[in-house]
């Protein structure tokens, strides 16, 4: 079922420079929503807001959590 939404211009402009060969506007949306779904960890690195302390501490409590739960079989 087909769906009506607005967009500004600009983003208009920005979808439409993004579609390929013949996709439509929803195969651009769909593939820009995945890549965002799918972000690797890597991503994520080094954006920790807080102290190295609090950093540091949850390293070790989840080092602590992994050895726990190796030791009762369960599997990360």
């Amino acid at each position: 079922m087909a769906k009506v939404i607005s967009l500004s211009d600009a983003a208009y402009g920005e979808i439409k420079a993004l579609k390929q060969g013949d996709d439509s506007f929803s195969d651009v949306v769909l593939r820009l929503v995945e890549k965002v779904k799918r972000r690797p960890l890597k991503d994520f690195f080094g954006k920790w807001p807080g102290k190295t302390e609090e950093a540091e501490e949850i390293k070790r409590k989840l080092e602590k959590d992994r050895k726990h739960f190796a030791l009762h079989g369960v599997r990360f």
